[in-house]
């Protein structure tokens, strides 16, 4: 299957960094590839009644990630599931990396590391389906 060309994947981040949801977390791409994203998110706004990152933010900013990497090929994925461990309170700018694992011709594994700063606080597994784009 042909890859896509740069100029194609540099198409899909910018979709990716202008959806409504990455938008309304703030979320931007720093660096990604096919099997491979780095996302990044403050967690000011988004903190719970404890002056953390509220664990929905974390999670989403770790999927927000998985979905880019698994998405930066002509194969569409989505997620089949995910799950996710938070290590450490969350706060401040945070930083998602997701590479992919492992994969066969149907399905794709994926994990993600949260960071703050150099502090993992979170991880995240996540299981992606194959199907051909139109």
């Amino acid at each position: 299957m042909n890859p896509l060309s740069s100029t194609e994947i540099q198409q899909r981040i910018e979709q990716f960094n202008q959806s409504e949801f990455a938008r309304l977390l703030e979320m931007e791409i720093i660096e990604a590839r096919p099997g491979y994203a780095m996302v990044g998110m403050n967690a000011e706004g988004k903190r719970n009644q404890h002056g953390h990152a509220h664990g929905g933010a974390v999670f989403s900013l770790a999927d927000q990630a998985f979905g880019i990497a698994a998405n930066l090929s002509r194969v569409h994925e989505v997620a089949l599931s995910a799950q996710i461990s938070y290590l450490s309170p969350a706060e401040g700018p945070l930083v998602a990396i997701a590479e992919c694992v492992g994969e066969t011709g149907q399905h794709s594994h994926y994990s993600v590391k949260v960071y703050r700063g150099g502090v993992l606080v979170a991880t995240f597994e996540g299981q992606g389906i194959k199907k051909t784009r139109a």
